[in-house]
């Protein structure tokens, strides 16, 4: 297994929540299940703790990093910045026909909804929030986006999806994407911006965050 491989796919486990927060990492259950040595593990692991999501400790292994009720809501604040940022470029900069995907994504992630089928919305709504970040067309803004959205979905696995919450959700990607057809960017970045802090009460509320 390649180094690359090995980092995302223990990224996934620790965003997906199969790891939980403040879990020690078991080396060697994880290298018997991908089959490989603790070496690449361990490197793999000094990856993560550089992207925040590993705590290294010395001569005692790993943990899943906790996120304080503070580290919340900066992650949040932050994205909700970038993201209202990046709805005001992709208005001016979007093609017709990355509106198209993203309006098809919409409708699948509404059918989604419809059936009350989490995991798949999940996907359809990364996939939405993702592209506007990319029709923004500044890589810079894309880069630091990345660098702390994963971090993000960590939250956004593990807090719970209300009833009430998924209808406010729901009805704000409706507008989202009305404001990406008619590209009104400083309505989309208001969206935007609404959306994120709703989303980081919801998960502050659950109790996600451990001090």
């Amino acid at each position: 297994m390649l180094h690359a491989e090995v980092v995302q796919l223990l990224r996934e486990h620790l965003l997906e929540g199969r790891i939980a927060p403040g879990a020690r990492i078991a080396e060697r259950e994880l290298c018997a299940a991908m089959n490989i040595s603790r070496t690449p593990l361990r490197e793999a692991l000094k990856v993560l703790a550089a992207e925040g999501h590993v705590t290294l400790l010395p001569n005692r292994g790993a943990r899943a990093t906790r996120l304080t009720q503070a580290d919340v809501r900066d992650l949040f604040e932050v994205s909700a910045a970038l993201e209202a940022a990046a709805g005001e470029l992709a208005c001016q900069r979007i093609t017709d026909d990355e509106i198209a995907r993203l309006a098809a994504t919409h409708a699948e992630m509404a059918r989604h909804y419809a059936a009350r089928d989490l995991v798949p919305y999940y996907a359809c709504n990364r996939a939405i929030h993702e592209a506007i970040i990319r029709a923004a067309g500044n890589a810079v803004l894309l880069a630091t986006y990345e660098s702390i959205g994963a971090r993000i979905r960590r939250a956004r696995y593990i807090a719970p999806m209300t009833e009430s919450h998924w209808q406010v959700a729901m009805q704000e990607h409706d507008a989202m994407n009305n404001a990406l057809i008619r590209r009104d960017g400083v309505v989309l970045a208001l969206i935007l911006k609404t959306h994120l802090r709703h989303k980081s009460f919801e998960v502050e509320r659950a109790g996600f965050a451990v001090p």
